[in-house]
């Protein structure tokens, strides 16, 4: 590969892990030409961006990034294929049951909400992880709990009142 083409693949690289907040290290190589697609066919429907780039030219777009990731350079060796994601644990679900029984792909690191995780026994946890429309989906269900049990309690107070009082008056 010429130099002006590694400098504008690295450029790419730069570019698309600025854009999406999260990303998965993870090693694809012993699956077969069918099973590959099926995983980019299953990448595009939960809109994760998965790209096979050569670890060298990986490490040097992220020295091109913002921030410091020398802590993902152990999980740089062998082959890589990185799926990008703005959703913190959908790569994570989608590594999970496309690897059942096979344990392809495999799980080599992750960047996630600016937090490392190397090594795929960190699978679990990261499937774990919830996203930030999840997290204000919680927060709203907590904030609406008390106010739905006052108004209940109310209206059912009410009308236990309103018997008691249509009792007494009947009599």
């Amino acid at each position: 590969m010429r130099k002006e083409d590694k400098t504008s693949v690295i450029e790419q690289i730069a570019n698309t892990v600025g854009e999406y907040t999260n990303f998965y290290l993870t090693d694809i190589a012993t699956l077969d030409a069918a099973q590959t697609s099926n995983l980019r066919r299953e990448c595009n429907k939960q809109e994760i961006k998965l790209v096979v780039v050569k670890n060298t030219l990986f490490k040097k777009a992220l020295e091109k990034v913002e921030g410091d990731f020398s802590a993902l350079d152990p999980a740089l060796k062998g082959n890589t294929a990185i799926m990008f994601s703005n959703n913190a644990n959908s790569p994570a679900k989608l590594i999970k049951t496309f690897a059942k029984g096979t344990d392809i792909p495999k799980l080599k690191a992750a960047y996630v909400q600016e937090g490392f995780y190397i090594g795929a026994e960190n699978l679990d946890l990261l499937v774990s992880i919830k996203s930030k429309n999840e997290l204000i989906g919680d927060v709203i269900a907590l904030l609406q709990s008390p106010a739905k049990n006052v108004i209940s309690a109310l209206s059912s107070g009410g009308q236990t009142i309103h018997g008691v009082l249509k009792t007494l008056s009947e009599r």
